[in-house]
């Protein structure tokens, strides 16, 4: 005789299981691409959702809710946009997936479409997330151009170590290739009391260092009516803050009164972003950029005069429409020449509704690969010796996280990456670290 196997669950138990699924807390996943400014963004969204009883989990894991706040400045960054909502209803079927940001902003009806999406929220409206979560049935878009400012700031919520905060949103240039002021709407902007009471939340949480950050920063006093030399000055002056960097700004925006500003506090840290975009006047006319080359060449000097040691990043652009061979070297010899220590390297990608998307003479997508590759291996050089340069010095390094290979990682003022081994705690701790080495890409360094 055979025993029969009940796999009916006891209704207790049953009861008991069901209580806890009711009382568990509902988890979301996040997860941003692009900006800073978009990172700022998501970290207040994720203080929303732990204010509201949300635990927050990796992104890739199971989830009640995934939101994935977007980029549209490339057509690579709207393709891994689409991968990522791909990924999240495969790790989330039954959740709710709410893709926000720019490249919803600017592409919401294909994005609807998509398997498992439940809302696409526009720029603006991706702060009013949980009045759509909380809705029993609403439309699934929501799209407004408003004018509104909303302030945002990293938070402990996802585990950053830097925080970012935001002054400024929007943009009213009117750069040929730039799909942003589209997305974002024209330029506004926080007030410096409004913005210190945000700094003094951020260092309240712990954070150390606040990265200003916003579309075009540079614009600020235009639209807040207020001075971005006042901001900054104020800002040094917090007690709990230690280290205050810049996220990218214009060269026409880079005044000689904010660089003495920035040199007369040590909380400043010596790292600058100044898009160059192309190292030939015709492509820099043709992209309605509002600089030459010897204005650009003229703004790295002021800044390596005032901080000789800086680590300065640059935008570069590469196969405008019509570039010809000839003014990509110039590009790429301009950026060999300039004391610049990190690239970011786009493509050109034609984006709906600019200028330059409807050019002609648009390059071979072969060619810009090539061209790209150029200017990543001439930057790794440049990283390279610029961290070698380093070898022998002491600096103060924030470090972040332990890197899979079980060494602590973290950031000198002048923005170079350290790799430390040590048993300590280090996390979010400023520390006195000697370069020690720097080969393959990977800088050594030993706690004092």
């Amino acid at each position: 005789m055979s025993a029969t196997i009940s796999l009916k669950m006891d209704p207790a138990l049953k009861m008991n299981s069901l209580i806890e699924a009711q009382s568990a807390p509902k988890r979301v996943a996040l997860h941003t691409l692009g900006c800073r400014l978009n990172f700022s963004e998501t970290g207040s969204i994720a203080s929303g959702f732990e204010e509201r009883g949300y635990q927050i989990v990796p992104f890739g894991e199971r989830a009640d809710v995934v939101f994935i706040n977007t980029c549209t400045v490339t057509d690579g960054a709207d393709s891994s946009c689409r991968n990522l909502i791909r990924k999240a209803h495969t790790s989330s079927p039954e959740g709710k997936i709410v893709v926000a940001g720019c490249y919803a902003q600017m592409d919401a009806p294909r994005i609807a479409k998509m398997q498992g999406v439940d809302l696409v929220l526009g720029t603006t409206e991706k702060y009013k997330v949980f009045d759509y979560l909380g809705e029993a049935e609403s439309e699934q878009i929501h799209i407004d151009k408003t004018a509104h400012f909303y302030g945002a700031a990293t938070s402990t919520a996802e585990g950053h170590t830097r925080a970012f905060l935001k002054i400024q949103d929007g943009c009213n240039y009117v750069c040929s290739f730039c799909i942003i002021p589209q997305a974002r709407g024209r330029s506004r902007a926080i007030s410096v009391e409004a913005a210190i009471d945000e700094a003094k939340r951020v260092l309240d949480q712990g954070f150390k260092e606040i990265v200003l950050t916003g579309v075009n920063i540079g614009e600020y006093e235009r639209s807040s009516g207020e001075r971005l030399p006042d901001l900054v000055a104020k800002l040094a002056e917090l007690d709990g803050l230690e280290r205050l960097r810049l996220s990218s700004v214009e060269p026409n925006t880079l005044s000689d009164e904010l660089l003495d500003v920035f040199a007369s506090t040590d909380k400043f840290m010596p790292h600058f972003h100044i898009p160059m975009q192309s190292g030939s006047d015709e492509i820099l006319k043709l992209m309605r950029r509002k600089y030459d080359v010897d204005f650009y060449q003229k703004i790295i000097e002021k800044v390596m005069t005032r901080f000789p040691e800086a680590g300065i990043g640059a935008d570069i652009i590469v196969g405008f429409p019509g570039e010809t061979d000839e003014q990509f070297m110039q590009t790429y010899n301009l950026a060999k020449e300039l004391p610049l220590t990190h690239f970011h390297v786009f493509p050109f990608s034609k984006r709906k509704n600019t200028t330059a998307g409807k050019m002609e003479n648009h390059i071979q997508h072969a060619v810009k690969k090539e061209r790209v590759r150029s200017l990543i291996a001439l930057g790794e050089a440049k990283l390279a010796m610029f961290a070698e340069d380093q070898i022998g010095s002491v600096a103060d390094v924030l470090y972040e996280r332990r890197g899979k290979s079980g060494a602590w990682e973290g950031y000198t003022p002048n923005y170079v990456r350290v790799h430390t081994n040590s048993p300590l705690e280090l996390k979010n701790k400023i520390v006195k670290t000697q370069i020690v080495s720097s080969q393959n890409g990977r800088t050594i360094g030993e706690l004092l």
